[in-house]
C-alpha cells in the first residue's frame, strides 16, 4: 500500500536557526518558510536527492508541535510521511485493520497542495505516521 518515504518531520522550537544549520553546516538547499495555518506549524524543507527533510515549528497557540516542543525543547524527529496512491482506499483498509486516524478522519491539504491524513503513533511503533496522497 505505501509507496516511497516523501519525507522526515523535524520539530524544531526556532525555524530560522535549524534552516541556517542545514544550510550551513551540511550545505542543503533548504526552501523559503510556509505557514500552514490549518496545521499550525510553518515549514520548510531540506531537498535531498531520494527525499526531503520537512523542519517545522509552532503557527499560533493552538499548534499540535507547541506541546509537543513543550516536552522535548530542542525539538526532535516528529513524524514520516509515506506516499499513497489513493488516500481514502488507504484510509478505509486502515481503519478496517484497527489503525486509528487522527482528527475528523478526512484528508487536509498538506504543505505539498496534496491530501495528507495523520495516523496514532500507538499504532505504527511509537512513531507518528503520515500519508501523502501522490
Amino acid at each position: 500500500m505505501i509507496g516511497r518515504l516523501n519525507h522526515v518531520a523535524i520539530a524544531v522550537p526556532d525555524l530560522e536557526k535549524a534552516a541556517a544549520v542545514y544550510r550551513a553546516a551540511l550545505g542543503a538547499a533548504v526552501s523559503d518558510a510556509m505557514a500552514l495555518p490549518d496545521h499550525g506549524v510553518t515549514v520548510v524543507f531540506v531537498e535531498l536527492d531520494n527525499t526531503k527533510v520537512e523542519l517545522l515549528e509552532p503557527l499560533g497557540e493552538n499548534s499540535p508541535i507547541a506541546s509537543y516542543l513543550e516536552k522535548n525543547p530542542a525539538g526532535g524527529m516528529h513524524h514520516i510521511c509515506y506516499e499513497v496512491p489513493d488516500i481514502l482506499a488507504a484510509r478505509d483498509r486502515l481503519k478496517a485493520d484497527g489503525a486509528r486516524v487522527l482528527g475528523d478522519g478526512e484528508p487536509k491539504i498538506g504543505a505539498h497542495g496534496k491530501p495528507v491524513l495523520f495516523l496514532h503513533p500507538k499504532d505504527f511503533c511509537g512513531t507518528l505516521v503520515e500519508l501523502e496522497q501522490v
